[in-house]
């Protein structure tokens, strides 16, 4: 279950909201104030999550099956990367056979772990095989992993938009997360092509993805492909 009174304006985050301050609020359909914003995302958030809870197995699983093919396009070297993923829930993109294939390929991969309550994740590696816990919401994390700090982020989303903001289930763990990691990892969010909307309403803790991969394409936030291009290339 998740909880919808999370805060979606949590404390202490770093980046800037792109050219979203200088919209006008009134154009946008939006008073301007955070409780709207929030309120406009608790819906949007209940919106898509039950789209994708509508996803019949098979369609799922051959989403999913599209999502790892063009990560592999993305990332076609991951020898020697330290690499965070997820376990699915409440119908995400399953990518456990992504995570299997990237560590026999050398990759050193990693779940995210709520240690404590409205604070930065920390993230311990883990192999499929290996003993697992239930973390927050049931969600199964490493038990014995060491801890590590990656150097690719792959988040999942609820929704996205075309600058690659990502709306998430509402806490800000990513972000708060994001804003304290250095060196700044590489941050991919992964979904289905369905779960872009025009625009999350980036507020000023909200940290961009640097790509967005869907079941359809792989899309960049703006200067990004040569990122990837230079760190990432065989």
């Amino acid at each position: 279950m998740i909880d919808e009174n999370q805060n979606d304006n949590p404390d202490g985050f770093s980046s800037p909201a792109c050219f979203m301050h200088e919209v006008d609020p009134a154009y946008m359909g939006l008073d301007g104030s955070g409780e709207t914003v929030k309120k406009w995302r608790k819906g949007e958030r209940r919106r898509l999550i039950d789209q994708r809870a509508r996803l019949n197995a098979e369609e799922r699983d051959q989403k999913s099956l599209r999502i790892r093919q063009n990560l592999d396009q993305l990332l076609p070297e991951v020898n020697g990367r330290t690499i965070s993923l997820y376990w699915p829930f409440l119908g995400e993109p399953d990518l456990r056979g992504w995570l299997t294939a990237a560590s026999a390929r050398g990759a050193t991969c990693l779940l995210p772990v709520v240690s404590e309550k409205n604070k930065p994740l920390t993230f311990r590696s883990w192999r499929i095989g290996e003993e697992l816990t239930r973390g927050v919401l049931n969600i199964p994390v490493p038990l014995h992993g060491d801890e590590r700090q990656p150097d690719i982020v792959i988040a999942p989303v609820v929704g996205f938009d075309a600058h690659c903001y990502r709306l998430g289930f509402g806490g800000g763990y990513f972000d708060r997360t994001l804003a304290v990691l250095h060196p700044k990892p590489i941050v991919i969010g992964v979904g289905f092509d369905f779960q872009q909307i025009e625009t999350i309403r980036p507020q000023g803790h909200d940290i961009p993805m640097d790509a967005i991969v869907t079941d359809t394409d792989i899309r960049f936030r703006q200067g990004c492909d040569n990122l990837f291009a230079w760190k990432f290339e065989g």
